[in-house]
């Protein structure tokens, strides 16, 4: 199975860093028959910390989704809030996974309440209407964030362990039962924070390979006769022509 891992950032350090953890993943997962290749976004945000960051996250994903089409079984949306999710799914066809929609899905599965914990506080708002968006409400999913973002805990992250036990800590304390650590930033920090939480740690990199690998396509949509071609201009020649044909 061949799964595009897709960097919404570019930070491309951070794409190769999180090839190197998926790669030691894929067997300790079960996984060992899925071949990884990775993109990474060509223009936006070197790490999304903002609504604005995010939607034009979106638009670059969309791209090397398009790019993709032929070439892979599955694409991972290697980048927490999973910009252009549906969208991916819509324009592709393949199996699409989000690294939050996957985690949620995942934790939430085998625990009654989860904490969704991650790097800069901005994102404690966009996550909390991400996780309704998809039909959890807070009664299910605390969202919690530590100062840092998750760039800066990816260039320090035995720092950040501190502040992430004692965001987890207080979410249990809370009712959660599980800790989600969320995003790029801090894939592979999650054996390093479970002996400091007294609940299971997930970490989002290794549910986001998970789902992908596990994703069912997306059912074919409309032909283009009943759509009709929409028109389109300043887009790379593969979005435009994928549009075209979604």
């Amino acid at each position: 199975m061949r799964i595009l891992l897709l960097n919404g950032n570019t930070d491309a350090a951070m794409t190769t860093r999180m090839a190197a953890l998926a790669s030691q993943a894929l067997p300790r997962l079960g996984l060992a028959h899925v071949r990884l290749s990775t993109a990474t976004a060509r223009f936006g945000a070197r790490y999304i910390a903002s609504r604005s960051a995010a939607a034009i996250a979106g638009h670059a994903v969309l791209e090397r989704v398009a790019e993709a089409a032929g070439q892979v079984d599955a694409i991972a949306i290697a980048c927490f809030g999973d910009p252009a999710l549906d969208a991916a799914r819509e324009l592709s066809g393949l199996p699409v996974a989000g690294m939050a929609d996957a985690s949620l899905r995942q934790a939430l599965a085998a625990h009654r309440r989860v904490a969704l914990l991650t790097g800069g506080a901005a994102w404690v708002p966009m996550l909390e209407e991400f996780s309704l968006s998809r039909g959890w409400p807070a009664e299910r999913v605390l969202v919690r964030a530590v100062a840092p973002t998750g760039d800066m805990i990816a260039r320090e992250p035995e720092r950040a362990l501190s502040l992430l036990a004692e965001a987890a800590t207080a979410a249990l304390a809370e009712g959660a039962e599980a800790v989600v650590l969320g995003g790029a930033g801090l894939a592979g920090l999650a054996p390093a924070l479970q002996p400091l939480v007294d609940a299971p740690v997930l970490d989002s990199l290794d549910c986001l390979l998970r789902g992908a690998a596990g994703a069912i396509p997306t059912p074919p949509g409309p032909t283009p006769a009943a759509l009709g071609r929409t028109p389109s201009s300043g887009l790379s020649e593969a979005l435009a022509a994928r549009l075209a044909l979604a």
